[in-house]
């Protein structure tokens, strides 16, 4: 049984956003690296890609919020496919402050939202 992660330790940033103390570890959470934006501008700690959505997924999707509904059940279900990344990331969040890093522009349609949700037991 996994512990129970306090809502407050897990966050979302887009990557173009400067880095702040109160991030905590910095996981980039999308398959691809944010277009433009350096490593050192990044500070990142941590790159889960294999959490990420897959490339066919991803391309689907491709961000339309009509697609919203069906993506977070595929999405879900490739997590539940795919444990591992998502176990690394709930360990990480059950004694840290994270914040899932992503690329996207729409800040509600994406992801790290869905990961927040999955993270933190929200259906």
């Amino acid at each position: 049984m996994n512990a129970a992660i306090l809502t407050s330790h897990v966050r979302l940033k887009r990557a173009y956003l400067a880095a702040s103390a109160d991030d905590g570890l910095r996981i980039l959470v999308d398959r691809l690296w944010p277009r433009g934006v350096s490593k050192e501008k990044a500070a990142l700690d941590d790159w889960l890609k294999d959490i990420a959505p897959s490339t066919e997924l991803r391309k689907w999707f491709n961000h339309d919020p009509t697609r919203w509904s069906e993506f977070q059940k595929r999405y879900r279900a490739e997590l539940a496919r795919n444990p591992a990344p998502l176990q690394q990331l709930r360990d990480k969040a059950a004694d840290h402050v994270v914040t899932l890093i992503y690329g996207a522009r729409d800040t509600e349609h994406n992801e790290a939202v869905v990961l927040r949700q999955v993270l933190l037991g929200e259906n």
